[in-house]
């Protein structure tokens, strides 16, 4: 078969990509900006790429058209497929027709933590000698790709709450048919398609009505929000992990970073977590995973120590470098919950160092105010933040960045934000970039300007 695939850049339909070249179809696709890492990982599958969405980029012998969900009527290359009448599918629904069929999906689900929580449980599959397929929305270094057939019973799948496609509003994951679920936690995000919060709500209770009886629902204890979607109706065997909380899997933290914990299940500890993640968020993200492998069979007592070989997701506190004893880190986080918890991990790692934050306000739900009245209190470990304040963004980030409890500053472009960042830092520094987004490659820019 023949495959294009618009949007093919991003990382979820890069791994779409990805696995349809793993099964033998011919594929190539199209993006607003060519862009690494994913599109060095589909170059190197030897995917054609083409920058941009014109018409004629797609071949006349194509079988099915695969659209992002970033597209939308009125892109050029959509115009095309749906005047020529040319087959289409979403990513997800071409996943679900053509890679899950026959496989046992362990989908995991939750408003953080998803790429890291789904990386660690392909992993810990892959140390019990399951050999799981997966797809991730990201690039797990253990694994240096982001999606694979795998031989294995299992397919794990980043499982997303926003909507499949301009033709399809549910959410993706609804198409997947997981036989285990894990439900990470659950707050407002995505502003721009979601109401409120029992919108999202509405959107988890539609998964759980497809987890099977004989399944799993693998669900955060300490979540009140997720305790009310059970509340809605449950036909599936729950089991719930927490910190603070009673439930079947806990963590005992040894150190209060997150680095080691006791694992415990039904009371009974399993063994000890050391391991190189920080974060009470990562910590619940282990207990997700380990729990759902409990639920597939695997002895968990026995993969425990393979938890301490574990890197973390490219961008989740990635380590960019060290210059002038600064050292700079490239993250993810976007929502404050996701900042403030990381963050708070951090300084329970470097206890009175500096930590500098230079934030970009970029998914839709940051740029449409609706965490702006969070966020100064998500960064309140941090000592002193720059925010790229854009001249397109709907809210006054001013009054954000005088309401911090450190030194606040804005900076209108990236490159005024680098040299503001470069000003000010000093030895010993933890310097912090953070944004859902490329940020213009910014924390190497940084990472390059401080080596001068």
């Amino acid at each position: 078969m023949n495959l294009h695939i618009l949007g093919i850049c991003g990382t979820f339909m890069g791994g779409v990509a990805a696995l349809a070249r793993e099964l033998g179809h011919r594929v190539q696709g199209c993006d607003a900006n060519v862009y690494p890492p994913m599109s060095t990982q589909l170059e190197k599958l030897g995917i054609g790429l083409y920058s941009g969405y014109a018409s004629a980029d797609i071949a006349t012998d194509t079988d099915c058209v695969v659209i992002g969900n970033a597209l939308s009527r009125g892109n050029p290359a959509v115009e095309h497929v749906l005047n020529q009448q040319i087959n289409y599918r979403s990513g997800a629904q071409w996943l679900s027709e053509n890679v899950l069929p026959g496989r046992h999906a362990l989908a995991v689900a939750g408003t953080h933590g998803k790429t890291t929580t789904t990386s660690i449980l392909a992993f810990l599959l892959e140390a019990a000698g399951r050999d799981p397929g997966f797809l991730v929305g990201g690039v797990p270094e253990n694994f240096g790709v982001s999606a694979r057939l795998g031989s294995g019973k299992e397919f794990v799948v980043e499982a997303d709450e926003y909507d499949t496609a301009f033709f399809d509003k549910r959410s993706k994951f609804v198409h997947y048919g997981p036989r285990v679920a894990i439900l990470n936690n659950l707050e407002f995000d995505h502003a721009d398609i979601f109401p409120d919060l029992a919108a999202i709500q509405r959107q988890f209770h539609h998964l759980i009505r497809i987890v099977p009886g004989e399944g799993r629902l693998i669900v955060n204890g300490e979540d009140a929000a997720l305790a009310e979607v059970l509340a809605m109706g449950c036909w599936t065997p729950v089991e719930r992990f927490a910190i603070d909380a009673e439930a079947e899997w806990r963590a005992e933290l040894v150190r209060a970073d997150g680095s080691e914990f006791i694992l415990k299940h039904l009371g009974h500890a399993l063994g000890t977590v050391r391991w190189n993640l920080l974060g009470r968020h990562n910590v619940m993200n282990a207990l997700a995973a380990l729990a759902a492998c409990h639920a597939v069979g695997v002895a968990v007592a026995d993969i425990i120590p393979a938890l301490a070989d574990f890197v973390s997701v490219k961008r989740r506190m990635e380590v960019i470098g060290v210059a002038a004893g600064v050292t700079v880190y490239d993250d993810f986080a976007h929502h404050p919950t996701a900042i403030a918890t990381t963050l708070a991990g951090l300084r329970a790692r470097v206890g009175n160092a500096r930590i500098v934050v230079a934030m970009e306000p970029r998914s839709n739900s940051m740029r449409l105010g609706a965490h702006s009245a969070h966020i100064s209190p998500s960064l309140a470990d941090a000592d002193a933040v720059v925010f790229l304040h854009r001249p397109e963004l709907l809210w006054d980030a001013e009054a954000v960045v005088s309401a911090l409890k450190g030194d606040g500053r804005t900076a209108a472009s990236v490159d005024a934000l680098i040299e503001t960042l470069t000003a000010m830092a000093r030895s010993g520094d933890h310097v912090v970039f953070m944004s859902n987004g490329g940020f213009e490659d910014a924390p190497r820019r940084c990472l390059k300007a401080l080596q001068s």
